[in-house]
């Protein structure tokens, strides 16, 4: 056989028997999805709240708004924090 047949056929194998990896880049996994917050969100124009705490970024609060936008809120703006504070405070009432 020729060499180059053997090479060829050799980097065929070591292709097809290498493990494949279906996880996704480090740079979508450690991404932050609030690159800017709002400070004033009117509480009555929200429909849901998402927490999201990831690895290298602060917790994330985004705001589903009641007319289908989503907008990332300052988790230290102060009726935010009464509102975490009120439910843990219910979590707590309801283990016991």
């Amino acid at each position: 056989m020729d060499l180059k047949v053997i090479v060829l056929l050799a980097v065929l194998a070591v292709t097809m028997y290498a493990p494949v990896s279906h996880a996704k880049p480090i740079s979508l996994v450690e991404r932050c999805w609030c690159r800017s917050t709002v400070n004033t969100v009117s509480q009555r124009s929200i429909r849901e709240l998402k927490f999201l705490h990831t690895p290298n970024c602060a917790l994330q609060v985004i705001a589903k708004l009641k007319n289908g936008k989503e907008v990332c809120v300052n988790p230290e703006t102060k009726w935010l924090q009464t509102y975490l504070k009120n439910a843990i405070n219910k979590m707590k009432r309801t283990k016991q």
